[in-house]
């Protein structure tokens, strides 16, 4: 008899593992709480702009090739993407500009000539990006960290050997301190350390791989927009038999024995010989498993940062402007105490904007741009968000307009804002933190919550709040490592 699973969400690592067990011949049913897919990876805007509402750097695609291969089926038939000449345009405040291309040695040559850091400085600290990245990925990221077997492997010695040489003891921030020559270069390798939503002055220094996949490996651009991602694994899981429940939010994970039976939707109970849960792991808990004990020094975590993104159609093209922009604060480290330990956003915030019509121009009219306008903040703890909002706005408005050299507000026609309460409204993420726990200790990756319950039998967690950590290749990997834990 063929077995069935239960996913609840259909986020990109709960559709990438509802596929996967599609292609094991479970029959699948996949429960939203929303009328749509996709998570995080959303839309907004209206006739004349479109936004993706969430993620918008896209790295590492050929876990979306390998994600659809291994499911029997062809990418090109779903999937599209094209790799980007320039990585992201730095801006500071001092009228200093660096454009980092995506070729490591034309990007160390930019370097050169803006900061006058000598190119082997970056050429050799991406070298040790890559040796660290290919040391960690088959054991850090690839497998369950939670599973003795996962450790009596050639990979997983290679990984001790080399352990002294991973700067698991030092912070991101130290590393690059010690490798880098110049505090400006120093900024923009430590800013690393915020995609997993962390500080790079408390993050141990093994994040220093994150730069690989950006300069060694590249870039890219989804055709249609990030949100063809989601859209992809969507058509791939419909393509396999799965079944999507819209509008059904799951109000419980039925636990009998010990074991997880199925779940409850509007009253109705839906029996499953495996439930996997992609809903962040906090609610999970508190919601769905109430009756259950939870693991409370896991979830009791720090978690990562959250964000406030104004969306902005913008009347205007600015040729200095590419897909990925980043304006610095003047103050680095008291940006991330202000987020991290007085909760609050920084009076100087950097700010990133991502405009995709540079890469679609359909997204935008002629001569104008789509503004996608991102501040790193505090997760939502009870801020007055409200007041904060509109001096964020104005803090934002008045770097962007001295960098550029244009008074940006009167340029806006449209405007949309996504602050951390409807983050967490919207995507069930306990605080609106966007990567689940931070990680801002040395041990961060070992206390993520695993794939699996470690005391109720056929119930498995996916996504970005359990291992191996949140952003579209993670949760990719936590599906493929998720899906090999069910058993066939």
């Amino acid at each position: 008899m063929q077995k069935k699973a239960i996913v609840v969400g259909s986020g990109v690592a709960g559709l990438a593992t509802a596929a996967r067990l599609a292609a094991k011949d479970y029959s699948v049913t996949v429960f939203e709480a929303h009328n749509t897919y996709g998570g995080k990876l959303g839309l907004t805007g209206n006739e004349r702009y479109r936004f993706d509402l969430g993620p918008s750097l896209f790295t590492l695609p050929h876990l979306v090739e390998e994600t659809i291969l291994n499911c029997g089926k062809r990418p090109f038939d779903y999937f599209e993407y094209s790799q980007r000449e320039v990585a992201c345009e730095y801006f500071w405040d001092d009228g200093t500009q660096l454009t980092a291309w995506g070729k490591a040695e034309r990007f160390a040559e930019a370097v050169y000539q803006s900061l006058g850091v000598k190119p082997d400085v970056v050429l050799d600290y991406l070298r040790m990006s890559a040796r660290i990245y290919n040391t960690t990925r088959p054991v850090f990221l690839e497998k369950s960290l939670h599973r003795l077997q996962s450790y009596g492997n050639r990979d997983t010695l290679k990984a001790v050997l080399q352990m002294h040489k991973l700067h698991l003891t030092n912070t991101l921030h130290g590393v690059n301190s010690k490798k880098l020559q110049h505090p400006k270069l120093i900024q923009l390798f430590d800013r690393f350390a915020t995609y997993n939503g962390s500080s790079p002055y408390l993050t141990p220094g093994v994040m220093s791989s994150i730069p690989h996949l950006e300069h060694n490996i590249g870039t890219f651009y989804p055709k249609g927009g990030m949100r063809s991602i989601v859209t992809a694994l969507y058509q791939l899981a419909c393509d396999l038999g799965v079944h999507f429940e819209f509008n059904s939010p799951v109000q419980r994970i039925k636990v009998e024995k010990g074991r997880a039976t199925g779940v409850e939707v509007a009253h109705n109970f839906y029996s499953a010989d495996t439930v996997v849960s992609n809903m962040d792991v906090v609610p999970s808990y508190r919601k769905l498993l109430k009756d259950q004990p939870a693991p409370e020094k896991t979830l009791g975590q720090e978690r990562s940062s959250s964000a406030l993104i104004f969306y902005w159609g913008i009347q205007h093209s600015f040729k200095q402007l590419d897909l990925h922009n980043i304006f610095f604060s003047e103050n680095y480290q008291a940006e991330f105490e202000a987020i991290f330990e007085q909760k609050t956003v920084f009076e100087d915030p950097t700010v990133y904007v991502n405009i995709s019509s540079k890469a679609e121009a359909a997204d935008a009219p002629p001569s104008c741009e789509n503004w996608f306008v991102m501040v790193n903040v505090p997760g939502n703890t009870g801020q007055d968000w409200d007041a904060l909002i509109p001096t964020v706005r104005k803090a934002v408005l008045h770097k962007l307009s001295k960098n550029l050299g244009i008074e940006v507000e009167p340029l806006i026609e449209y405007e949309d804002v996504l602050d951390p309460r409807k983050i967490e409204k919207n995507t069930a993420s306990y605080q609106g933190s966007l990567y689940g726990a931070s990680s801002n200790n040395t041990l961060s990756a070992f206390l993520r919550h695993p794939n699996f319950s470690q005391k109720i039998k056929n119930l498995y967690f996916c996504g970005g709040s359990v291992h191996p950590g949140g952003g579209i290749p993670l949760c990719l990997l936590s599906a493929k490592i998720t899906a090999s834990l069910i058993p066939d």
